[in-house]
C-alpha cells in the first residue's frame, strides 16, 4: 500500500492507493483558544452562539476535529471539575486537558514546594487545587488564619468566617495532624483566584510576607514568594459593567504593603497577556492535535511534522487577550468579540484585533471558512 501525502487549503490529507478502499485521513493545521468569560459565557450563562459554534469542531462521532481549548486567567477550581461544568452548560464534552486556567502554571512549581508549607487563596477551593497538583502541605488563607487569634480584628462580624472554620475538610485534618502551623514558616503564597475577603487577606498576607513566612514574630528573614494566577484588572462577568479581578487585588496588596514596609513587594504575575501562557498554550494544542488523528495517520505521520500554520486567540479583552496574541507574534492571530469587555464599533486603538466579529459563533464561522472546513 502506498501512502501519499497530498496538502490542500491547509489540511493535511493522506491518500491510499488500493482501489477497494480509498480513505482521507486529514490533520488539523491549525488550533483555536477560546477566553471564556465574556466570550464563551457571562456568569453561568452561554453567549454568542457558543454552544453551536462548539458542537462545530466535533465530528459525528463526538471526537472534536479540530484542536482547541479553553484559555482563561480565572480558576479557583480544578481543571477537571471545570471542564464538567462546562461540559454540562455548553453540551459538548470539554477535556479537563482542554481547560487552561490562571493558576495552570502553579503544578510547574510542585518540585520545588512539593513538601514546603505555602498558603493559597481565593474563591473556590484554592488548596484543593493546589492539593490535586500535588501539593502535600498547602492550607487555604482562611484555614492558616484560623491558627492565629485575633489575626483579623473584624472577624467577629463576618459570619460566612465561622461557618467556614467549623466545616473543616478530611485534607485540612491531615494538615493539621503532619504539621505545626504556628512554628513553621510559610515558604510561598500562592493568589489562585480572586480573593473573596479582601480586607482580610491583605492583612494577612502583609503579615506573612513582611515577617519572613510567620506572622507576629517581627521580620525574621527574606519575603516568601508570592504567585499570582493572573493580573487582570477588570474582567466581564454577569453584571453588565466590568468587575474588578485579581490585578485590582494585586494592585492594593502592593500599594499597602509598600506602605508599611521598607522593602517593596515581590511577585510574579501569570495568566495572559504572559507570554509563558500562550507558548503553554500551543504545546497542549500541539497535544490534543494528536486526539484529532486518525489511528492509521498517527501511524504514517512523519518524524517531527510542522507546528501549526495558524493559531487563533478568540477575546473580548484588547489588553489581555488580544494584547498576548500579539506579544505572541506567529503564528498567533487574534479575533476580538464585542460580547464583553470590548463593546467599540472599530478596532481597539492601542492592540488592535486582526479580526473584530460580533460574537464568538461569528468568529468560528469566520476560521472554518478561511481553513476550508465544512
Amino acid at each position: 500500500m502506498t501512502f501519499i501525502r497530498v496538502t490542500q487549503h491547509r489540511v493535511s490529507f493522506l491518500v491510499t492507493s488500493q482501489a477497494s478502499q480509498s480513505k482521507h485521513y486529514w490533520r488539523p493545521s491549525f488550533g483555536i483558544a477560546f477566553d471564556i468569560d465574556g466570550v464563551i459565557l457571562r456568569g453561568r450563562e452561554p453567549i454568542g452562539g457558543s454552544p453551536q459554534a462548539l458542537r462545530r469542531l466535533y465530528g459525528d462521532s463526538g471526537i472534536f476535529r479540530v484542536p482547541f481549548l479553553l484559555l482563561t486567567n480565572g480558576g479557583g477550581i480544578p481543571e477537571s471539575k471545570r471542564a464538567a461544568e462546562l461540559s454540562d452548560l455548553l453540551g459538548v464534552n470539554i477535556l479537563p486537558s482542554q481547560v487552561v486556567q490562571g493558576h495552570s502554571p502553579f503544578k510547574n512549581f510542585l518540585k520545588r514546594y512539593e513538601n514546603e508549607l505555602v498558603v493559597a487563596t481565593g474563591k473556590g477551593d484554592p488548596a484543593l487545587v493546589m492539593s490535586e497538583y500535588g501539593f502535600k502541605k498547602v492550607l487555604s488563607l482562611d484555614e492558616y488564619a484560623s491558627y492565629f487569634k485575633d489575626i483579623d480584628p473584624v472577624s467577629q462580624y463576618k459570619m460566612w468566617t465561622t461557618k467556614q472554620v467549623v466545616e473543616r475538610s478530611g485534607h485540612w485534618m491531615d494538615i493539621v495532624s503532619n504539621h505545626n502551623v504556628l512554628s513553621n514558616k510559610v515558604k510561598a503564597v500562592f493568589i489562585v483566584s480572586d480573593p473573596v475577603d479582601w480586607g482580610r487577606d491583605i492583612q494577612v498576607l502583609c503579615d506573612i510576607l513582611g515577617s519572613g513566612g510567620l506572622p507576629g514574630c517581627g521580620d525574621s528573614g527574606h519575603q516568601p514568594p508570592l504567585y499570582f494566577a493572573a493580573d487582570d484588572l477588570e474582567y466581564q462577568a454577569a453584571f453588565p459593567s466590568e468587575r474588578l479581578g485579581m490585578g485590582a487585588f494585586r494592585i492594593a496588596l502592593e500599594s499597602i504593603f509598600n506602605r508599611i514596609h521598607h522593602n517593596q513587594l515581590q511577585y510574579v504575575s501569570f495568566g495572559k497577556p504572559n507570554p509563558f501562557v500562550f507558548n503553554n498554550a500551543e504545546s497542549i494544542l500541539s497535544q490534543l492535535e494528536l486526539s484529532c488523528r486518525t489511528d492509521h495517520l498517527k501511524e504514517h505521520d512523519e518524524i517531527g511534522s510542522p507546528r501549526f500554520n495558524t493559531l487563533y486567540m478568540i477575546g473580548d479583552n484588547p489588553l489581555v487577550d488580544i494584547k498576548g496574541a500579539r506579544q505572541a507574534g506567529n503564528p498567533w492571530v487574534s479575533i476580538l468579540t464585542r460580547t464583553g469587555v470590548f463593546r467599540g464599533q472599530h478596532n481597539h486603538a492601542e492592540f488592535p484585533a486582526d479580526l473584530v466579529v460580533d460574537t464568538v459563533e461569528e468568529a468560528v464561522d469566520y476560521i472554518l471558512q478561511k481553513e476550508c472546513i465544512s
